[in-house]
């Protein structure tokens, strides 16, 4: 599915409120300057709650889905319509806010 590509600025949450970040951003593509992230890139989930107390907390997350024809290194870049799943639990990440809104892809 097509989207906006998501960048170092987007607001990545897990369904639990935590904030979301890339472990190894893309320096190659840029957009307005933040690097941009590949598909196979591990994600850190930090400040997760794990409500209700019987879910354990979203420490990390791995993305399922990414662009199937715009690459950087032959890897799928992410866009806003992109999946993912956190662990330990498998629960979603959510693309809460791609902050740049020019630059889509499929």
């Amino acid at each position: 599915m097509p989207g906006f590509v998501v960048q170092q600025g987007a607001v990545v949450m897990c369904s639990h409120g935590g904030q979301a970040q890339p472990l190894a951003p893309n320096p190659s593509v840029t957009l307005d300057g933040m690097a941009t992230s590949l598909l196979p890139s591990p994600w850190a989930v930090v400040g997760c709650v794990g409500v209700p107390s019987s879910i354990p907390p979203c420490v990390s997350a791995q993305w399922l889905t990414g662009t199937t024809r715009v690459t950087s290194f032959g890897q799928p870049l992410l866009v806003q319509t992109s999946t993912a799943v956190c662990a330990p639990n498998g629960l979603p990440l959510l693309p809460v806010i791609v902050t740049q809104m020019r630059v889509s892809a499929l």
